[in-house]
């Protein structure tokens, strides 16, 4: 074996690389740690090939006589050390990848040429006897030469090595740099590719990324923060402007409890007042659904405050009824001259917070229709209950008693200061019998809480259209 090893060295070290590059291929991506070892007991199989032949990789070959077993011996050390080289990069790649994907993969290809350089330097000076101070100092001349002219896409990798390296944003994080927002889709050694609102695609050069204000919206993952603003006249009491909003965010269940919610003044001028209201939540994916929702509780809860925007004068004022009954959808179909006569038998009815409008079983000789404030639904499940949503300005209950005189099968519960008109059972009675389609839409909403309640209790998908419990009032 020995004898043969001596005679055939090429053709086994040959043998070994094609058995290296054949194995690598063959055994799953998923399995580093038999790539690994494939490629570590073949390094060593190929080191003993050499030993055994009288080769040493750190000095040149001992037949300079010999010109081709010379060459042969030559070829095979300086494939000792790049064989080296790549084993070497591999272990360090696996070592890197453990702590991030994409962080790991930047940095493995820049210590992987380092190595690759210093095994080729090696090589040079060991097997070759090339004079290698003279050519790190030419090496040294023309790297000057080369870091001068490309200094801006050097300062791009070594930006890119430290952004993966501490890491503030990485693959699938929506960010904002320097007021360009998006999500993160690519980090390579010049840029920071991202996807926009809009669809675009930015380039964001890493050196630019490294010293720019930098806001990563997807950190901390379980709490994402939302908000809106709204302009009001200055002449509007801000006490009155930081009620309504306060139950406005009372109004969603999207909201986390902590850290709270708060309102305050952003900007204020001669003529208006700038109010922002936020919040967290728990999904980004819901910051867009939660704006939308906050915008229109907004909007209902200022309106039932009495703050309007662009009232025309020349008509005559309303009542608050009347204006509540604008809002309620069950009511839509119904014209001016009746919605005033019906607003003229509604009574107004006032609630102190956690109070109980309805209880489960409950039966109600009256509609009710939120004035102001917030209310909460709740389903019984076995002794306890659960909230199923939130109620606000223009929405009604006791809806089960007016259909088909059943009993209320939820909890109605205010969580503010709020103010229900009654509507008498019997003129909601009048009214259905004059107008179907007034008894369509109550039919249709009882149905929707029914199917709500069912699918809350079962913990399973409503087969309804997505939304928020009473979300069809909302539309």
């Amino acid at each position: 074996m020995l004898a043969f090893i001596q005679s055939s060295p090429l053709l086994l070290g040959t043998t070994l690389i094609l058995l290296d590059l054949v194995l690598w291929q063959v055994i799953p991506i998923q399995r580093h740690a038999w790539r690994i070892s494939a490629r570590l007991v073949i390094f060593l199989l190929f080191s003993s090939v050499l030993v055994a032949a009288g080769m040493s990789p750190l000095q040149p070959p001992p037949w300079p006589d010999d010109v081709p077993r010379n060459l042969m011996a030559t070829v095979l050390t300086i494939g000792w050390w790049l064989f080296g080289a790549r084993t070497v990069t591999v272990v360090f790649g696996l070592l890197l990848v453990a702590r991030g994907s994409h962080g790991g993969r930047l940095l493995r290809d820049v210590l992987g040429a380092l190595i690759f350089l210093a095994a080729v330097v090696a090589a040079a000076g060991y097997v070759l006897q090339l004079p290698v101070k003279g050519l790190l100092a030419t090496s040294g001349v023309m790297a000057i030469v080369i870091g001068l002219a490309l200094q801006s896409t050097l300062a791009d990798v070594f930006s890119g090595i430290v952004l993966n390296t501490t890491r503030p944003y990485q693959i699938g994080d929506s960010i904002s740099i320097d007021g360009t927002e998006g999500k993160v889709v690519d980090i390579d050694w010049r840029a920071t590719r991202m996807i926009t609102g809009t669809g675009s695609l930015a380039v964001i050069p890493n050196s630019v990324a490294a010293k720019a204000k930098l806001l990563n919206h997807s950190r901390p993952a379980d709490r994402h923060g939302v908000a809106i603003s709204v302009v009001v006249p200055a002449k509007v009491r801000p006490r009155k402007v930081f009620d309504a909003l306060e139950k406005a965010l009372q109004g969603t269940t999207a909201l986390l409890a902590s850290p709270a919610a708060k309102v305050s003044v952003k900007t204020s001028t001669l003529e208006s007042v700038e109010y922002e209201a936020s919040g967290f939540i728990a999904e980004a994916a819901r910051k867009t659904e939660t704006r939308n929702q906050l915008f229109d509780l907004a909007h209902r809860h200022l309106e039932a405050s009495g703050v309007m925007w662009n009232v025309d004068l020349t008509l005559p004022a309303r009542s608050r009824q009347r204006e509540v009954l604008d809002e309620v959808r069950v009511f839509r179909s119904l014209s001016d001259e009746e919605r005033d006569a019906l607003s003229q038998r509604m009574t107004a009815v006032e609630y102190l917070a956690d109070q109980v409008i309805l209880g489960v079983g409950e039966h109600s000789d009256h509609l009710l229709v939120i004035g102001s404030g917030v209310v909460s639904a709740s389903v019984r499940d076995g002794e306890q209950l659960l909230e199923a949503g939130r109620m606000g300005p223009g929405e009604v209950l006791g809806v089960e008693g007016i259909i088909d005189e059943d009993n209320s099968f939820a909890e109605f519960r205010t969580l503010t200061s709020c103010v229900l008109y009654r509507i008498d059972k019997e003129q909601v009675k009048t009214c259905l019998q004059q107008r179907g389609d007034v008894q369509t839409a109550l039919s249709k909403l009882q149905r929707f809480r029914r199917q709500s309640r069912e699918s809350l209790l079962l913990q399973k998908p409503t087969l309804i259209k997505k939304g928020g419990f009473l979300s069809w009032l909302h539309k």
